[in-house]
């Protein structure tokens, strides 16, 4: 029943993205919509070589907010950094933080909230010892930013996928 209930969770996705996009209020809009959705779903599933099951939803809402909270206080240091230029005292570097996941489903969500997170850039990343280079902005404090990255994020990461 899980799974049955796992399996509509895009297409519910694209057909409200689709009637959302086409002010749809018809009934016609709906079967459209449907065709659509479960059409795309089905081709689409021929396009990934692994299926994640994400757990632990409770988890999941609470790291989509810290990385809202630290998405906002980035915006604001960068901002600061930017508007003071060379007087910010901005010490940019990289930084290598030894990862304990392996689930590539939680690598690429981990990637994407480095990407996003304004004055990070995921550098490289060793799969032979579970390496991530991190370019940091303004790298102060070495390990505030391993402490961020393995506790704030992956811990939650791993109960999420592995």
């Amino acid at each position: 029943m899980r799974h049955l209930i796992q399996r509509q969770i895009l297409p519910l996705f694209l057909l409200v993205c689709w009637l959302l996009l086409n002010k749809g209020n018809t009934a016609g809009d709906l079967v459209m919509g449907l065709i659509i959705a479960y059409t795309l779903t089905w081709l689409a599933r021929w396009l990934r070589p692994l299926y994640a099951y994400p757990k632990k939803p409770l988890v999941s809402l609470k790291l989509i907010w810290n990385v809202a909270v630290d998405i906002t206080k980035s915006n604001y240091q960068v901002g600061k950094l930017i508007l003071l230029g060379s007087r910010s005292g901005a010490t940019p570097g990289f930084l290598k933080i030894p990862l304990k996941m392996k689930d590539p489903h939680a690598l690429a969500a981990l990637s994407c909230i480095i990407t996003y997170t304004p004055g990070t850039v995921w550098s490289d990343y060793s799969e032979d010892e579970n390496i991530l280079t991190l370019h940091v902005l303004d790298l102060k404090d070495e390990a505030a930013w391993r402490h961020t990255v393995q506790y704030r994020y992956e811990r939650p990461l791993l109960e999420i996928f592995e």
